[in-house]
């Protein structure tokens, strides 16, 4: 199954990384049709093109499959971690005692 959250986190990054595109394709020899069924979830990489993809995005297989990887939770948590820190001050102690909350929940 391909999952649509795959392709929108790598147009995510390509984005982040400023990159068109007709860019992206130029820097890594792929068709922008490709780029574009991949990143709309319609096809998805082979091994071989996928690597290429991680490395010009300059990223980890995690920060792109952390949601459908079973053993991900440390690149979720650092996802999560750098949304937090964007937000105020405020928001971030909310946010942080409501999951310290759950946590001893969970312990319990």
């Amino acid at each position: 199954m391909i999952d649509k959250s795959i392709g929108r986190r790598i147009k995510q990054r390509r984005e982040e990384l400023g990159y068109t595109q007709e860019q992206f394709a130029e820097k890594t020899g792929l068709t922008i049709n490709y780029i574009s069924t991949i990143e709309r979830g319609v096809s998805f990489p082979r091994y071989d093109k996928l690597i290429l993809i991680l490395n010009t995005l300059q990223t980890s297989a995690d920060a792109i499959f952390y949601d459908v990887l079973d053993y991900a939770c440390e690149a979720k948590s650092s996802v999560l971690s750098e949304m937090i820190g964007k937000l105020p001050v405020e928001e971030q102690k909310r946010i942080l005692n409501t999951v310290e909350f759950m946590i001893k929940q969970a312990e319990n």
